[in-house]
């Protein structure tokens, strides 16, 4: 049963998710998010004791909410465990057609500013990435066990070059504020992963 969450620190989460992939880390404040979110300061300090304990907040709440959203995405219906990781590629490719800060991560925009100043951000930003990761991984080892058995690749290493594509497709995304270079990294990403699980004739 999902926990009930008090109507100001659900707004006070929401609103810290949009300023994050907006403009970071470092240039979100409290007033900022207080501001985004219609709560005043005293109301922030009711739910959080400082603005790295609403970030770890915001990092589980992410992760909630991104594992709903890929758990119920379409290709999980798919019965072949490579077309869902196709499938995923495809999914990914699809929410490109948002506004930038709508696609890019939560995770991989905190890790970047706060892995050597903020440790307990770091870790929490690692454990949801090395998460979502083993989900995938789940699909590959089913995957290669089907389609490539002799490979030399492993599950895990696959599952973290996805994410190192996707990640790095955000950046880019940032830097040319638009998604063609992303979408492009994607349809490359398909084809490697094609070329690796090379389906039965």
């Amino acid at each position: 049963m999902n926990e009930i969450v008090h109507p100001s620190r659900m707004k006070l989460l929401e609103a810290t998710l949009g300023l994050i992939r907006e403009q970071g880390y470092a240039a979100t404040t409290v007033d900022d998010i207080c501001r985004r979110a219609g709560v005043s300061k005293g109301s922030f300090f009711h739910h959080f004791k400082s603005k790295e304990e609403l970030i770890l907040g915001a990092v589980g709440h992410w992760n909630g909410f991104t594992t709903d959203v890929f758990e119920q995405a379409p290709y999980q219906a798919l019965g072949d465990p490579r077309d869902r990781i196709l499938g995923y590629v495809d999914f990914r490719m699809a929410i490109l057609d948002f506004e930038v800060p709508e696609f890019t991560c939560l995770l991989g925009t905190l890790v970047q500013e706060t892995y050597q100043s903020h440790p307990a951000i770091r870790e929490a930003c690692d454990l949801g990435m090395s998460s979502h990761i083993a989900r995938l991984a789940a699909d590959l080892d089913l995957a290669r066990t089907r389609y490539a058995a002799d490979a030399a690749w492993t599950a895990e290493s696959v599952g973290y070059f996805i994410q190192a594509v996707l990640q790095g497709s955000f950046i880019f995304a940032k830097a040319k504020l638009g998604a063609e270079t992303a979408r492009e990294n994607l349809r490359h990403l398909r084809r490697y992963l094609e070329t690796i699980l090379p389906a039965t004739s």
